[in-house]
């Protein structure tokens, strides 16, 4: 499998537009975190896209860095917040919402470690075989633990969540993964980040079986 800029600015493109039709089937306030998570997504995957052109240049540097770092800012920064705290939004039940917030917590802290390696230390990516590989300068003895709790925070939510739904974007999420750490380790960032993407777009047929149980 290959992926450039087409496929990035494509799966970017597709995604931006399932997003903002996410957003149409909201029903309540707690939802609209949840609902735009493809379009975030989407903007993830149209900045790849631009990094992929600006790598193909030494001209374009500025583009490459600031690519590299709304990629990454995403990536790493985002999503360990942003999906535990959408599906504790939307929980009901008093005691999975207390086991959703230590989720929630156990993100913001993860972002942290994230975040420190990501601001204070040199951060680069560069084009090999067809994907884009991130370096940071974090423990490399770290590595592996630290993408674990990054998994467990952002895939074990869904199946926490009471909406019998969510566990079906879990299950593809984590497969999705164990694909990618078999097939493509080393730009396990990268690659497992455009999947998730694509499987992000289950979010708009949740939100619209929701609602249309409801009308029903």
């Amino acid at each position: 499998m290959c992926f450039s800029a087409g496929a990035s600015f494509a799966a970017g493109g597709v995604l931006s537009a399932i997003g903002i039709a996410t957003v149409k089937e909201v029903q309540k306030p707690s939802q609209r975190l949840f609902a735009i998570i493809p379009i975030f997504f989407g903007i993830q995957q149209l900045t790849e896209g631009c990094l992929w052109l600006a790598l193909q240049s030494a001209d374009h540097l500025v583009v490459e860095k600031i690519s590299t770092y709304i990629f990454l800012i995403t990536a790493q920064i985002f999503w360990p917040v942003i999906i535990p705290l959408s599906v504790f939004l939307m929980e009901d039940n008093r005691e999975k919402k207390k086991i959703l917030k230590v989720f929630f917590v156990s993100g913001i802290l993860l972002s942290l470690y994230y975040a420190f390696y990501l601001f204070f230390h040199d951060v680069t990516s560069q084009s090999v075989d067809c994907h884009i590989l991130y370096v940071t300068e974090s423990p490399e003895s770290l590595a592996l633990p630290t993408f674990i709790i990054y998994l467990i925070l952002t895939i074990v939510p869904l199946f926490i969540s009471g909406n019998k739904r969510m566990s079906v974007m879990g299950i593809l999420m984590a497969l999705s993964c164990l694909a990618t750490a078999v097939f493509y380790k080393l730009y396990l960032t990268s690659v497992w980040c455009f999947f998730a993407a694509i499987i992000s777009a289950t979010i708009y047929w949740i939100l619209r079986k929701s609602k249309n149980a409801k009308e029903d």
